[in-house]
Formats: structure tokens, sequence, C-alpha cells
């Protein structure tokens, strides 16, 4: 078996079979054999070791094109370098232009990047924003980088235990960390999800993919299509957010027969989507349609299957998953082929600790989770209390796991390496619980709301205002602050100026229909306006530190 992701394009096939597609907004297509892509990858890389950068060090990649980034993350690794991802951004006002130059300059600064590859496009906004005490040598165009004919030299020799990448956690709790991910994580996270006793490819697969390559589902799912030879066709990110019927588009024109997408996608394709866009789609061959990065809800994948039944889709393909960037990607997956599995349980016995299974109608508050499925092969994972002792069944607990995927901690930061990875076991910060061979997620330990002694978790308030149609799709965030010595809700949302006083209004109604408490105080900000991370997840603690400073800019 290839140890290293540089072994396994390596031993890719020969021929023009098979190979990754890469579709442009305008929808012209870059075809690479696998060949190809080796030998593209190589030139990159002997041209990256001609500017003096020797093994280990680390390149920041702040680049959008897929296909520019694919063959730069590529050439990295050729080189024996560590590539480091950054979300690439593109005009900026005052405030999203402060934002984004704290991350950049954080990014570069702490995984100490002696170069950064970009494009000509974005090579003026990464000059902007980058903050003078970074460290960073040089900052180099990709068009730069590719002019005239790669020198002879010779690339290093890679071992399974060496960085492959470092990728930055979305910071929805913090400043984002440097996740260390060797070749040997990202080798079994994908053989784990994608060989024999995960998903078990077949060879006529293929998989269809719009998701950022910054973010680690977009970035690893393609590395490990490339480990494990699954052809890929990539979209650009931004034609998707143009036009989400794209993605449906694209599986039935190129055969697609994987795709993963967070929960909002799903959401976003179904709503989107109009009976006349239905004509001509075919998603008879999708067979995996997975769904993670973010807290899956029920309704918005049943939403999504009932759309698009017409067009040929599924149930059954639904794939649930739970995972992170401290695993590689993906830690569980949902049985392949087999119906969604949901556990409706009350929302009382829940905040305090118990899922306990509902009785149909006896007018108690219920909340339905979805199950994520099971342990990757070869890795473990249990539900423990504050001392770490393993729960029994339907007890809520912080998740723990191990195995070849987790990796080797943060970069740099020894300190929160050593409170996150403990003898082995990767403490996720995320609260759940088991039941039957299911996980279920309840949300992050961080962000429990506790009012009157009963735990409440913020993705059900926000999903139930959300349902509200004058709010800002993903523009919630619910949380708890002080007022005289007591826990107060606060619940902040996006919508127009004209509609904010009949909105807070709807959205106190909303959420005392669905958690039974009155809020403190409904914050209606401008579209756009809450923090939010690289991948859109918003940044509770960060509003919530807006919201006590007086910062948040409310409409009267």
């Amino acid at each position: 078996m290839n140890q290293t992701l540089v072994d396994a394009v390596a031993a890719l096939p020969r021929g023009d079979a098979r190979g990754l597609r890469f579709v442009s907004t305008r929808g012209d297509e870059h075809y690479y054999p696998y060949e190809a892509l080796e030998r593209e990858a190589r030139n990159h890389a002997k041209k990256l070791v001609a500017l003096g950068l020797n093994k280990g060090e680390r390149v920041a990649l702040v680049i959008l094109d897929p296909e520019a980034f694919i063959l730069s993350f590529l050439g990295a690794s050729f080189a024996g370098l560590v590539p480091v991802p950054i979300f690439p951004r593109g005009s900026l006002n005052f405030r999203t232009r402060t934002r984004y130059a704290e991350t950049v300059s954080h990014i570069v600064r702490s995984a100490g990047a002696r170069m950064l590859l970009t494009s000509n496009s974005t090579r003026e906004t990464i000059e902007d924003v980058l903050a003078v005490d970074t460290g960073l040598e040089r900052i180099v165009t990709i068009e730069a980088l590719l002019d005239g004919e790669p020198p002879a030299c010779d690339l290093p020799t890679l071992h399974p235990d060496d960085l492959c990448f470092l990728q930055y956690t979305s910071g929805s709790t913090s400043l984002p960390k440097g996740v260390m991910v060797t070749h040997r994580n990202l080798v079994a996270n994908a053989t784990a999800f994608l060989g024999p006793r995960g998903i078990a490819l077949r060879k006529q697969d293929v998989y269809v993919s719009w998701l950022p390559l910054h973010h680690d589902m977009g970035l690893i799912s393609v590395l490990g299509a490339l480990i494990c030879d699954l052809p890929c066709v990539l979209l650009a990110t931004e034609a998707f957010v143009r036009r989400p019927g794209l993605w449906m588009e694209a599986i039935t024109k190129y055969r697609g027969t994987i795709s993963f997408a967070p929960n909002f996608a799903y959401a976003l394709a179904a709503r989107r989507s109009r009976d006349q866009d239905l004509e001509g789609l075919d998603l008879r061959r999708l067979r995996v349609a997975g769904c993670g990065a973010e807290p899956i809800n029920a309704q918005a994948l049943r939403q999504f299957c009932a759309r698009f039944e017409p067009a040929g889709f599924r149930a059954e393909a639904l794939l649930p998953c739970y995972g992170m960037a401290e695993a590689t990607l993906a830690i569980t997956f949902h049985d392949h082929g087999q119906p969604l599995v949901t556990d409706v349980v009350y929302a009382a016995a829940l905040g305090l600790g118990r899922a306990i299974p509902a009785a149909r109608d006896n007018g108690l508050r219920t909340i339905e989770l979805v199950g994520c499925g099971h342990c990757f092969p070869g890795h473990e994972l249990r539900i423990v209390d504050e001392s770490g002792r393993a729960l029994p069944e339907r007890c809520v607990g912080e998740i723990v796991t191990r195995g070849p995927s987790i990796t080797v901690g943060y970069y740099g930061q020894a300190d929160a390496s050593a409170d996150a990875y403990r003898d082995g076991w990767l403490q996720t910060g995320d609260l759940g619980y088991l039941a039957g061979d299911q996980l279920y997620i309840c949300g992050r330990s961080k962000d429990l709301i506790v009012i009157h002694g009963s735990n409440l978790y913020p993705q059900d308030i926000e999903w139930a205002v959300a349902e509200l149609p004058s709010v800002q799709s993903r523009g919630v965030i619910a949380f708890s602050v002080m007022r005289d010595g007591d826990e107060t809700l606060v619940v902040c949302a996006e919508g127009k100026p004209a509609e904010a006083t009949a909105l807070r209004r709807a959205i106190a109604q909303k959420v005392a229909e669905c958690a039974g408490l009155q809020v403190g105080h409904v914050a209606i900000v401008q579209a756009g306006s809450l923090p939010r991370t690289s991948s859109g997840k918003v940044q509770r603690r960060r509003t919530k530190a807006q919201f006590e400073a007086g910062e948040l800019e409310e409409h009267s």
C-alpha cells in the first residue's frame, strides 16, 4: 500500500481514461490524466526547490482557482514542503478587511511560512492585508512560478510520518490552530473511508465536488480520491454559490456517483430548485451523497430527498458523517445504502444529559437528531464524562476518539496539543451519545447555553429561528449572557431594517414554541454582518463578544 500522498500519485494508472477534470466558472474544462497530473506536479516541485526552499518548510497557499490550487499543493508535496491552505478573499470592506488581515497574518506567522504562493489577481489583496511581522520572506505568483522550464534537480524522499500539510481549523471558537496532518494520517483516513470496509469504491465511480479546497472537507476529499484512484470533477466554488443548481447538473453531465457537501448546501439546493430545473436531471447514478462539516438537520435532508426524487435521487444515497480537522477529516459514517436514521428524544431530558426516546403526541418538547453512523475501521470512539469515564448508551458526554487518522497535534502550540490529545485520545470538545450502532451529535460543549439548570444546544434554537422566512439563510446565532446575576438568552439574526420590529416578535414567539424560553434580547443586524469563519460557519464567541462590547450594529 502507498504510504504517502506522493507515492499514491506516482502509482496511479497511466493512460487517458482516468484523471482530474477542472471546470471553470465559465464552463471551460481542463482534463489531466493522472500521468499529466504527476508530470505537472513534479515540474511545480522543481521550481519551488529552485527558489531555495528546503524539505519540511511551510508554504502558504492563497489560491482561488481549483486547478492552480491542486497543482500547487501537489507541487509543494513533491518538493517535500508543507502546504498551508488559506482562504482567498476578493473584494473587502473595512470590516471584512480587518478580520481577513487578522486571520491571514496569524496563520502565516504561526505556521512560520517562508513563502506565500498566490495569483496575480489576489497578490495585491494579500500584500495589503499582511502584517509586517509575519516573518514571510517572499510572495510568489503562480504565473511567475510557471514562467520558463523547470530546472533539473532531485526531489526529496518522503516518509509516512512527515508532515503532509497544516490544516488550520475554522476558528469558530478561537483563532485558527494549525492541525499537523501527516502522510500516514491522510492515507489512513482515505483508505478507511473509501476502501472495501468503507463505501467500497467501484471502477465506474466518479467524484463531483464544488467544495472550497482551503477547507478540510473539500481538500481531503480530493486528496483521498487521488490516493484511492477515484476520478474527480472539480467545479469552481463561486459557480455553486451563484447557482446551486449547477451541482446537480454536473452530477448528471459527468455521471457522478459520489459527492459531499455540508448540510446548508442540501437545504440551499432544494430551496433554490424550481420544477423546470429538474428537467434533464438524472441522479440515478449518485450512490453516495455525503453530509458533514456542520450540524445535520433531518428536515433539510428530507426536503432535499423530496425535491430531487423525481430526478432519480434515492434517499439511501445520503451518508451523514461526523469528523473534524484534528481527525484528518471524518471519524464516523453512516452505513452506505441504508435509510437515514434519526432519534427523536425529549428536549428537557437531553438538556440534563439523557437521550430518552420520545413517545408520540404527548405534548412534551422533542428534538430530532441525525445518526452519524459508526466509527471508521481500525479506529475507536467513546463517550466520556468530565473525569474521562466511559458512559453507557444514551448518556450525553464528550466524544473522544483514537486511531491512525488522528493527527499529531497543533503546530507550535504544545499546550493546546496537550489539552486536546491525551494518552492517544483526541478530546473533540463535541457532546454526543451512542444508541445502537449510531453516534448522535448534540453540539459543542463550550457553546452550551445553561438557563434555569437546563442545557440548551444553540443550533436547535438557530435552526428553529432560521425557518422564519424573513431570516437570512445561515444568519442566526444564539448564546447566553449574564444579566443581573442570571443567564439570559440572546438571539442575533440577519434581516432587513424594515422588518426588524416584526422579526423580533416572530423570533421571540418561535423560541418560546421550540424551547419554552423567553428571549432576553433579539438583535436584528444587516445581512452578512455576523462574524463567520472562512467556511461560512457562524462564530458564536466572537458575536457574543461584540454584543457584550456594544459593537453589534443593530437595526432599530
